[in-house]
């Protein structure tokens, strides 16, 4: 058994020319050998500036590659079913973007695709994989702030770029699906669990019809000892840059600075405040050493495929965040709260 997965990349997505593949090439575990474009002088630069062996001129010829086990696929957002699909038809393991797909019925698809081919598909939720939201889930599990009962969350920046893949409903662009997401993926995190009805609001883009501003709010039931609990999060890509999520229990808040784009150059923080002083007196600080979230969710997943393990986000887990992202949008469509629907 080989001690590295050889990693293929498909396409010159900048989310992956900036942060994936530098991360995953300072991987223990993973190895990036080869990247394809559409323009083979495109891959050829890209490789040419990371590194990279191989460059291909088209997605096929990556994927006929016998010399490489997994695939990155950081392409557009409707392009991430079709090409896993052919992606894991050749043998390949797959980790794809979030959103892995456009609707529940696509991402649902992929199932039967993995049952098939036996290999693994994974969506790509890299911040499970940093040590700030390990931690965090310890801090739940060992009751630090009582029984958590909210999820409050915030995620925007500024983009008003038309040609901007993601400023393109066609494509499946705008706030929900590219980091609204984060935030139903964090309150499931945290909850453990699923919520059962959605309220979403949405503006959109008179221009580009994506959605500029969404709110929602997300109930988990009541089971067991569990009292439920509430989520509420705002996403918007034409707001001020800004990302906050705090875990609210009855006994004490859990606070992450910079929840989903942690920086690789400088350590991370969560804040532990008991409430007992409103001006800051009773909040803890906790500090992360330096790490690349990017190379952590590389390695996790090449040494569940070495291992035969479960990939960090696997597919089940991936519908049940699209069940929710749908469900947000047919809420805002009807007025009213909505069920997930995953299966």
């Amino acid at each position: 058994m080989p001690n590295k997965i050889r990693w293929g990349v498909l396409s010159t997505a900048n989310i992956g020319l900036k942060k994936v593949i530098p991360g995953m090439q300072r991987g223990e575990y993973t190895s990036i050998v080869a990247i394809a474009s559409r323009d083979r002088t495109k891959a050829r630069e890209a490789a040419a500036r990371l590194g990279i062996a191989t460059a291909y001129g088209s997605y096929e010829e990556l994927l006929a590659d016998p010399n490489i086990d997994a695939i990155y696929n950081p392409l557009p957002n409707h392009l991430h079913v079709p090409w896993t699909i052919q992606a894991a038809e050749a043998g390949k393991h797959v980790l794809c973007e979030k959103p892995i797909s456009l609707t529940v019925a696509e991402a649902s698809a992929l199932l039967a695709v993995r049952a098939r081919t036996g290999v693994k598909i994974g969506e790509a939720f890299m911040i499970d994989c940093h040590p700030q939201w390990i931690r965090l889930r310890a801090l739940l599990a060992e009751g630090r702030i009582g029984e958590l009962r909210s999820v409050a969350g915030f995620f925007s920046y500024y983009n008003v770029d038309p040609g901007n893949i993601r400023n393109r409903a066609d494509v499946g662009g705008g706030a929900l699906m590219d980091i609204g997401c984060y935030m139903i993926h964090a309150s499931r995190y945290a909850f453990r669990q699923e919520p059962a009805r959605v309220l979403g609001l949405v503006e959109r883009d008179p221009r580009m019809k994506t959605d500029r501003l969404t709110s929602a709010i997300l109930d988990f039931p009541a089971t067991g000892a569990f009292l439920g609990g509430q989520s509420i999060f705002t996403c918007s890509t034409q707001l001020a840059p800004y990302q906050r999520v705090h875990f609210i229990g009855t006994k004490g808040r859990i606070e992450l600075e910079i929840p989903v784009n942690a920086p690789n150059d400088r350590p991370t923080r969560l804040f532990v405040d008991s409430g007992s002083d409103l001006f800051g007196g009773g909040i803890a600080t906790e500090t992360f050493p330096v790490c690349d979230q990017y190379t952590l969710q590389g390695d996790a997943f090449s040494r569940a495929i070495l291992d035969d393990a479960e990939v960090p986000v696997p597919l089940e887990d991936a519908i049940r965040n699209m069940a929710v992202i749908e469900a947000i949008f047919r809420s805002a469509d009807t007025g009213q709260w909505e069920t997930p629907r995953h299966g």
